[in-house]
């Protein structure tokens, strides 16, 4: 609440990221831009992006934080209430404008292909028309992720790509499963104590589940101050700023633990794939499954303010996943 000439004024909160980049390398700014454009992100003012406020955002900007310092920029993330200047409803409009050009692109696309099957029904086209529907399908679950205000052109693209799908759907073999391989490693991580940032979301409980589930049934699972916490000997510290297994590159915690584990089983690389792509939000995989997954996952912490209970419910989530995946060899 904000007091305004005396009255009480309600608003909601944004927030905004403020930061300065180097001027070279140029290769830099240009992935800084994608990441913005990755989450979300829109401009308020030439170096200022704002998103709505929530724990997921919040740790969007943290780790963009992150890249920018360690890239030899400057940045800070605020919260915010408009005041006067831009209003709500504005800023609003800003993000239904940047998706209904996301949409609008995605829905060129579509248009264009499902002329080209009218006009030509060759098995060709017809190939060539289902590759594409599957990459503007995962393009558009990427697009409906950033999508916080309900912008109107996802209607007319989720119209199109259905009816794109139904003339092109085809059953599909999947490839051979692989054997799991268990590194040696996995019996290094026994019996020792697990720590994580309070306010757990989708990477980190999904590192839960797979440190349970396939790492140490018994482990202990600690949530701490995201900031200023000083490891006990001995502790392993994931999706931490300073953790052992924490985000490296453009992977996500979930993809090190399991890399540094050496689980290969197919199944959990495809539920990897997915986790990166709803915590990055940068469409590396495309994964289709994620947009699903996002509301289950956001749903169970809307539901539940403490950890234990969030991860004891995202558990059945991806046991689920890894069951479908062993099943459909993916």
């Amino acid at each position: 609440m904000t007091m305004v000439g005396g009255e009480i004024q309600t608003g909601e909160r944004w927030l905004l990221l403020i930061h300065q980049l180097p001027t070279k390398p140029a290769y830099f700014r240009v992935k800084v831009w994608r990441r913005l454009q990755g989450i979300g992100a829109v401009a308020v003012k030439s170096t200022v992006y704002a998103l709505p406020a929530n724990a997921e955002t919040q740790e969007d900007f943290e780790w963009l934080l992150k890249e920018i310092v360690e890239g030899g920029g400057e940045a800070m993330v605020c919260e915010a209430r408009l005041i006067d200047g831009l209003s709500d409803p504005q800023v609003r409009a800003l993000f239904d404008a940047a998706r209904d050009e996301d949409y609008q692109a995605v829905t060129d696309e579509l248009r264009a292909l499902v002329a080209k099957l009218a006009a030509s029904a060759s098995r060709e086209d017809f190939a060539d028309a289902r590759n594409q529907a599957r990459r503007l399908r995962k393009r558009l679950a990427e697009i409906v992720s950033i999508d916080f205000f309900g912008a109107t052109g996802r209607l007319s693209a989720e119209s199109l790509i259905a009816e794109l799908e139904q003339r092109t759907a085809e059953d599909e073999r999947m490839p051979e499963e692989q054997k799991q391989t268990v590194s040696s490693a996995v019996e290094d991580f026994k019996g020792r104590v697990w720590v994580t940032r309070k306010g757990v979301h989708v990477d980190r409980i999904a590192c839960a589940w797979l440190i349970r589930r396939f790492i140490d049934p018994k482990a202990t699972i600690r949530f701490v101050p995201g900031k200023g916490y000083v490891p006990a000997e001995g502790e392993l510290r994931f999706d931490m700023f300073e953790g052992e297994f924490t985000h490296e590159g453009d992977r996500c915690s979930f993809e090190v633990l399991l890399a540094r584990a050496g689980l290969s089983d197919p199944a959990l690389a495809s539920i990897a794939e997915i986790v990166h792509d709803i915590d990055l939000k940068d469409g590396k995989f495309g994964r289709e499954e994620a947009t699903g997954i996002a509301h289950l996952i956001a749903g169970i912490a809307m539901a539940n303010d403490d950890d234990e209970e969030r991860i004891a419910h995202g558990g059945p989530v991806f046991d689920n996943l890894y069951q479908y995946f062993r099943t459909k060899r993916g």
